[in-house]
């Protein structure tokens, strides 16, 4: 159902593509086209862009990730392929989010992995992808020029920028035509004071999103839930430093304390509802795109959402 808007607003969220399909030079299987809300989330249904999607993530070193999800994916987990190809298959998210965080081991040097790791991906997934990253200044050239270069033509979100380590993944998601990702922690102006910073060394503003960073469920969750509402409404007012679609993505969900210390065998269902509570909160807030990682929220969340649009669940068909 449409309703009429509540606010007269003057701007527009600008959109942004993932994702490029065989005619538009890729290989995947759908593209997302983001943003373009006139509008709060819910209200009248007059953006022009898909969402809010959700994304599911998984790494390239299940090592340091959460080991409720390797108890619950199996043996898959040990290859980032075989991983995306399952999680299309069974699971059904609108993105897969890759984590490079093999990079984050100390002395990493592994760059053709990199590429390899990135390929393979995109072999087995026609899903778009969004790819994050090193978090290091050191090696960030490296890593991020090795993720656009493997990803090419695929037009992939790569992340993520922060203010004080923006200029390597600008240059290679410029270089290789992909959308990007701007961190800020938790503050409306150091988000529009990146987004200014991008844009000056020529970032277009319809390749970034906005990622305002997410706290977990009951810590700092709030906080950014009121930082995201501000940036929506920023952009609504005619902001347009700040006119950009938002992912959430909570950090470190799965390893609060309330999921470490359930129950034996209630784990999986806490983390579950610790996620699916956080991403429906932030794609009311105004996040375009939502990330979990337990394969069991991604059905849930994609059902509330859709019940909330007053729509079907997406089934990866894209939307624009």
């Amino acid at each position: 159902m449409t309703l009429p808007s509540l606010f007269d607003w003057s701007g527009r969220l600008n959109p942004v593509t993932i994702g490029a399909t065989r005619e538009e030079g890729g290989t995947r299987s759908a593209h997302y086209t983001i943003g373009g809300d006139e509008d709060l989330p819910f209200l009248s249904g007059n953006g022009s862009g898909a969402g809010p999607l959700v994304a599911f993530e998984i790494c390239d070193d299940p090592g340091i990730w959460s080991p409720i999800v390797a108890a619950d994916e199996g043996d898959v987990v040990n290859d980032p392929g075989e991983w995306a190809r399952h999680a299309e298959r069974e699971h059904h998210p609108d993105l897969i989010r890759l984590y490079l965080n093999s990079t984050r081991r100390r002395g990493f040097s592994d760059f053709s992995g990199i590429s390899r790791t990135v390929e393979s991906v995109l072999q087995a997934t026609g899903l778009p992808l969004i790819i994050e990253g090193s978090i290091d200044p050191a090696i960030d050239s490296d890593v991020f020029q090795r993720c656009g270069e493997a990803a090419e033509g695929e037009r992939v979100l790569l992340g993520t920028a922060e203010a004080g380590r923006y200029r390597s993944i600008a240059a290679a998601a410029m270089a290789y035509h992909h959308p990007m990702i701007a961190q800020s922690p938790i503050d409306i102006n150091l988000a529009k004071q990146l987004n200014i910073l991008l844009r000056e060394i020529g970032v277009p503003s319809d390749r970034i999103v906005i990622d305002p960073y997410t706290g977990a469920l009951g810590y700092g969750f709030e906080y950014s839930y009121s930082v995201m509402e501000r940036i929506r409404f920023s952009a609504l007012r005619g902001d347009g430093d700040l006119a950009m679609p938002m992912i959430s993505a909570p950090v470190d969900s799965l390893n609060v304390r309330e999921i470490r210390e359930a129950p034996p065998g209630e784990q999986g269902q806490a983390a579950v509802m610790w996620e699916y509570v956080s991403a429906l909160s932030a794609a009311v807030a105004g996040a375009a795109i939502v990330c979990v990682r337990h394969p069991g929220t991604v059905t849930l969340v994609k059902e509330s959402l859709a019940g909330l649009s007053g729509e079907q669940p997406a089934g990866g068909t894209g939307g624009d």
